[in-house]
């Protein structure tokens, strides 16, 4: 497919700044696809020297697919696409001494910094998951937004944000104390050093020649100032971006980057991508209609060239389980009709609770489902932990293990005993593990202290010589020694979540067994060879769910960011769901009504609509009223099941199609 005049000119202007404003559906991939092309065999640049981000792995993939299928994989050798933190994590082990940290850093997901966090402040918390979290998400902003600890405290105000800050202190101090860097880390640490390192800025604006970033309305304050030091005063960089699609407020993201970034580059050029290659001309007017009443930076209209298309259909129910009911109904009776494939239907909704009605229905009818973004058996909290000690079971000197296992289950060594030991593995360039034997420990730590943690390495630097003669007696015995299955049954939060979480836990046990007894089609392999496996199994997991399945698609709006399908459901479409009660609360109608706009600009041919009038909350009924948005689109394209009753033709008129063209497909598949 040719580009479009607007493509065209987005991908031939490469002499300054550039701003491609694209609507939903514009062809944006295709336009980065094309203009890195255009820059390597036109212009003339290196690879090497051309860089593009995303937010996604899965958008950084899909991106290195297309331009090796564009260009040949031989002519793209060199070619840095990635995600912004990937970016950052390879600028920082470039850079790891300018930093003043270990070379060999370990780093922390959520779960990992919420246990620390926890820790840490056990005296002001008492353990409250809330609080905790407000800490967390606190600590979050601070980094997106250049804060460092110090700066926190000086300018913290009131009690609680001062508690807070000073948790951030410690939370600092221990990072460092053990060579610990978090996701935030990844975009503040890369960006504080260009900011104050003119000799480092200077090496990386040589690199990186070219810039190309991918949904630039996602970037928070952080990362917009990591751009602008890259790119430096020559300013040759593409950043693509929908301002009407920003919806990840709640992360940092800043849609007035948009506005920062026409005033920080004078000769910015604005070029717009209004034509849509995905929607009917219907669904786009009641897009374009809704998202006029948001206050907007640049102005844009969606077009199509692909009909006018089907009229948009509303399903009033009369609560939770009608409206699943009405709309799996729908679903089947829609798919019967049109002899198409489960895969080509997607139900949105704004919070996951709401998929389980929806569920229970699908597998009531036997329709096959996906839902998109549900837990990865390796992202289990229980099978982190077991894994934790296999890492370490298998090489001592893993120090991301070894933090997360030190105190799981509880055995007295908290963020005090680990912060002098990691000041003393970084003195001495030992792992923490190695660390630990050291006679100078006895000058650092308190006697009791001392030997809670002499009693758990001992023991463990047994089982690792045990594993080496017998590996599957040795990790039986480590989980007997650990006694994890009690452990599960004090932090659970019931006895039938803790057999859950164990018998998680017994399945990874069967796997690593059967993996290192092999069969008949696999060999069988070591210990380490399976830890191994297992390490990226969560990766292929993702993997294979990628695969295209004929299911229906449940996800939340969220997820569905940058997907489309044939047929959409839209639900909950109810004041307090879609707008969120919270976002009611806190006046913030105007990225409830872009993550509607998401929803709406996901369907291709058909849209349907469904809210119910009441609601089970807590075993409270309460009454909704359909969503507003619903009444700003365009009545005249909206067909109301419920509040306007077809008339006895219509129903004639629409049972007389759908007859002809079950007819049709008979008579096709008999021709067959």
């Amino acid at each position: 497919m040719r580009l479009n005049s607007s493509q065209q000119q987005a991908v031939e202007y490469v002499s300054g700044p550039c701003l491609v404003l694209a609507g939903a559906g514009s062809g944006k991939t295709r336009v980065i696809i094309n203009k890195i092309a255009y820059l390597i065999q036109v212009k003339g640049y290196q690879p090497k020297h051309i860089y593009a981000v995303t937010f996604t792995n899965k958008a950084a993939r899909e991106m290195k697919e297309r331009i090796s299928q564009t260009l040949g994989r031989k002519e793209t050798r060199g070619l840095k696409i990635s995600t912004f933190h990937t970016l950052g994590l390879d600028i920082i082990r470039k850079e790891y001494k300018q930093l003043g940290i270990k070379s060999n850093f370990s780093l922390f997901d959520d779960q990992d910094q919420f246990s620390l966090l926890k820790e840490l402040t056990e005296q002001w918390f008492d353990g409250d998951k809330d609080l905790i979290n407000q800490l967390r998400s606190k600590i979050s902003n601070w980094k997106n937004d250049l804060v460092d600890a110090t700066i926190a405290m000086a300018k913290a105000q009131g009690k609680k944000e001062q508690l807070f800050a000073h948790c951030y202190q410690l939370y600092e101090e221990q990072q460092k104390a053990c060579g610990i860097l978090d996701f935030d880390d990844l975009i503040l640490l890369p960006t504080l050093l260009l900011q104050r390192n003119e000799e480092v800025r200077d090496k990386w604006q040589n690199r990186v020649r070219y810039l190309l970033v991918d949904e630039y309305q996602d970037t928070n304050t952080s990362q917009y100032e990591l751009i602008k030091l890259l790119v430096g005063y020559k300013a040759k960089f593409t950043v693509v971006g929908d301002d009407d699609q920003s919806i990840y407020s709640w992360r940092g993201a800043r849609p007035q980057n948009l506005v920062l970034l026409s005033e920080d580059f004078q000769n910015l050029n604005v070029i717009k991508l209004e034509q849509n290659y995905r929607s009917s001309g219907r669904i786009l007017k009641a897009a374009n209609i809704l998202i006029e009443n948001n206050p907007h930076i640049f102005t844009k209209t969606l077009h199509s060239e692909l009909g006018y298309g089907e009229y948009l259909n509303v399903i009033s129910a009369n609560n939770e389980e009608d409206e699943a009911e009405k709309v799996i109904n729908d679903l089947i009776g829609h798919r019967f009709a049109n002899n198409s494939r489960y895969g080509d239907y997607a139900i949105l909704y704004r919070g996951n609770h709401q998929s389980r009605l929806f569920e229970k229905m699908l597998m009531q009818n036997r329709v096959p489902y996906k839902i998109s973004g549900s837990t990865s058996f390796f992202s289990r909290i229980e099978i982190k932990d077991i894994m934790a000690y296999l890492r370490l079971l298998v090489n001592l000197d893993d120090d991301n293990a070894f933090i997360r296992i030190i105190n799981t289950p509880k055995r007295e060594i908290g963020p005090a005993t680990l912060q002098k030991l990691g000041q003393l593995a970084e003195k001495k360039s030992l792992s923490l593990f190695k660390a630990a034997f050291d006679a100078e420990l006895t000058e650092i730590l308190p006697p009791k202290r001392f030997e809670s943690l002499q009693k758990f390495i001992y023991w463990f630097k047994q089982l690792f010589d045990d594993a080496e003669k017998e590996p599957m007696a040795a990790v039986y015995e480590l989980l007997h020694g650990i006694d994890y299955q009690s452990w599960l049954y004090e932090t659970s939060p019931s006895p039938t979540a803790a057999q859950m979480r164990m018998k998680n836990v017994e399945q990874l046990m069967n796997w690593l067994d059967e993996m290192m007894k092999g069969d008949d089609i696999d060999e069988a392999v070591t210990l380490e060879q399976a830890v191994m496996r297992f390490t990226l199994r969560d990766m292929l997991e993702r993997n294979e769910s990628e695969d295209e399945q004929d299911e229906v698609q449940l996800m939340t709006l969220h997820a569905s960011k940058g997907l489309e399908f044939p047929y959409v459901y839209l639900i909950g479409m109810a004041e307090g769901l879609l707008p969120h009660q919270a976002s009611i609360d806190e006046d913030n109608i105007e990225e409830e009504r872009r993550l509607a706009y998401v929803g709406i600009t996901r369907a291709q041919q058909q849209l349907t609509f469904s809210y119910s009038t009441e609601r089970k909350q807590y075993g409270d009924v309460s009454y909704l009223e359909p969503s507003r948005f619903l009444f700003e689109l365009p009545q005249d394209d909206l067909n109301w099941h419920v509040k306007k009753q077809q008339t006895s033709e219509q129903r004639l008129e629409q049972g007389k199609n759908r007859l002809a063209m079950i007819k049709a497909q008979l008579a096709k598949a008999k021709g067959e």
